[in-house]
């Protein structure tokens, strides 16, 4: 891992010439930008924050044919991070325009000044910046898992409720089954006494 390098530094951007400078990267060098961008405004001489001010930044790999690894347009104020694919110079180049009209300050000869911080190398920094959304965000993850397992055991507790009513239903379907049969039995049971029975009497009274 290399050392943390940070920077700031401001600079004039003026019309359609972009500004550029170079910075020389190891590998895997994580770099992380912040800019601020404002405008010239002649009526108060002084530069202030216009909303409609866009920044155009591109990275390119000058080792690599000019391989562009940052593409970005943003507003007047944002941040931009990439890592260096290898080692080698690396061409940092913004533009400024207008976000409404996508026009150039090319009728604007003081230009724009943009504030730059750029931190280079370690990425402890970063995080201890992202550590309170980073400890928010594994909190409501381990808030998700604890709820997943209170579904999932309530999921098991009516899975088994299911299942337990389900064997007293079957067990009191047989008993009744069971009960109609057997009363079915004693009904016919007692029909053939009593014809038996009956029978038995007309064929005394016939008798005598």
């Amino acid at each position: 891992s290399y050392a943390l390098q940070s920077f700031g530094l401001y600079f004039y951007i003026d019309g359609v010439t972009p500004k550029c400078f170079f910075e020389e990267l190891p590998k895997d060098t994580l770099v992380v930008g912040q800019y601020t961008a404002e405008e010239y405004n002649p009526s108060i001489q002084a530069y202030n924050n216009n909303p409609q001010l866009a920044i155009q930044i591109t990275v390119d790999e000058t080792f690599e044919n000019d391989h562009r690894v940052v593409n970005q347009k943003g507003s007047s104020s944002g941040r931009f991070t990439f890592t260096a694919g290898d080692s080698g110079e690396h061409r940092l180049c913004f533009w400024a325009s207008h976000a409404s009209s996508g026009g150039w300050f090319s009728n604007n000869p003081e230009g724009v000044k943009l504030t730059l911080d750029l931190a280079i190398g370690e990425t402890s920094e970063i995080e201890s910046k992202d550590k309170d959304k980073l400890a928010d965000i594994v909190q409501r993850v381990k808030d998700l898992n604890s709820r997943l397992q209170d579904i999932r055991r309530e999921q098991v507790f009516q899975r088994e409720r299911e299942a337990e009513f389900r064997d007293q239903s079957e067990s009191t379907n047989t008993r009744v089954v069971r009960w109609t049969l057997i009363q079915l039995a004693l009904l016919g049971v007692t029909c053939a006494w009593q014809l038996s029975h009956l029978r038995a009497f007309f064929i005394k009274q016939k008798l005598t």
